[in-house]
């Protein structure tokens, strides 16, 4: 399909003063937003995520097992969206989530870099949902992006999308920090969800730029748009370096400024985080606290 002829469609990116004017007015607007309430909001909205070189089933299952047991410890407050790790660990997880409201998320289709054989990709993301995985986290070949082929990058997520199937939330990340200008941004927000995204997501947190504010108001714009010319509702999720209940907090309010509050539930707001859980569940206890 010729995506890119699609993007016409579309107004181009706010320039890059008009975003940082924005962001500046959702700093401000977060202090109202920064109460227990939110907090839990945002704890719910948590993909609890482990992706690392040490992962295995003893300490997946570890995890997994703290994550289900925290409704015990904590019943006020609502448990975690989902818990996400490699594909190999999907079944794992679905062994301790059994019997609960957790859902597993897998990334998948060459996570990080998206750089193998498609053959490769569709394998990695059919394996991930036959053995279990409720939601699929893909990366778009950031390098086709930059290069400016937009119909073989679209084309693939469509095939992944495919290979997920319709039952499966499926993620699009665009790792923003890559592509750096707004333009881009909302280029590539727009083709990962004229090609089939449930969420498009910010990062993979394997580089050094990950989830900023400037590009989640880039891209909630593009959520916004495409939802006015579609009627169709697509998630935003940031990850990659979330660790305070503030940061937490600042992306819930541009989400909420963008897409109002019928975006700020975990249907349709994400973000993937390890230590941003402590941080969040200390914010609402009002002291210290390390869970994870």
């Amino acid at each position: 399909m010729e995506y890119s002829i699609l993007l016409k469609q579309y107004a181009p990116a706010m320039s890059e003063k008009e975003v940082d004017a924005f962001v500046g007015k959702a700093r401000n607007s977060a202090l109202k937003n920064q109460n227990t309430d939110v907090y839990k909001l945002c704890y719910s909205a948590i993909d609890l995520t482990t992706l690392t070189e040490t992962d295995s089933v003893a300490s997946v299952s570890t995890f997994v097992k703290k994550a289900v047991e925290f409704g015990k410890e904590y019943p006020s407050i609502p448990n975690v969206a989902t818990i996400c790790v490699f594909p190999s660990f999907v079944d794992t997880v679905g062994l301790g989530v059994e019997g609960t409201d957790i859902g597993i998320t897998s990334v998948a289709g060459g996570f990080p870099a998206s750089q193998t054989f498609l053959e490769v990709k569709m394998l990695e993301v059919a394996m991930a949902v036959e053995n279990g995985a409720d939601e699929i986290d893909i990366v778009i070949n950031v390098g086709e992006m930059i290069q400016g082929e937009y119909d073989q990058m679209a084309n693939e997520v469509e095939m992944l999308r495919k290979e997920a199937g319709e039952g499966t939330v499926f993620k699009v990340i665009i790792e923003s920090g890559a592509l750096k200008t707004p333009e881009l941004i909302r280029r590539a927000s727009l083709l990962s969800m004229l090609a089939g995204a449930d969420f498009v997501k910010t990062s993979t947190g394997k580089i050094p730029v990950a989830a900023t504010p400037e590009a989640a108001v880039v891209m909630c714009m593009a959520i916004r748009d495409y939802y006015s010319q579609t009627g169709r509702k697509v998630g935003f999720k940031a990850a990659g370096g979330v660790r305070t209940a503030e940061e937490a907090v600042l992306f819930y309010t541009i989400v909420e400024m963008i897409l109002g509050k019928e975006w700020l539930t975990p249907s349709l707001f994400r973000i993937g985080a390890s230590s941003l859980a402590n941080n969040l569940i200390s914010a609402i206890e009002g002291k210290s606290i390390k869970y994870f």
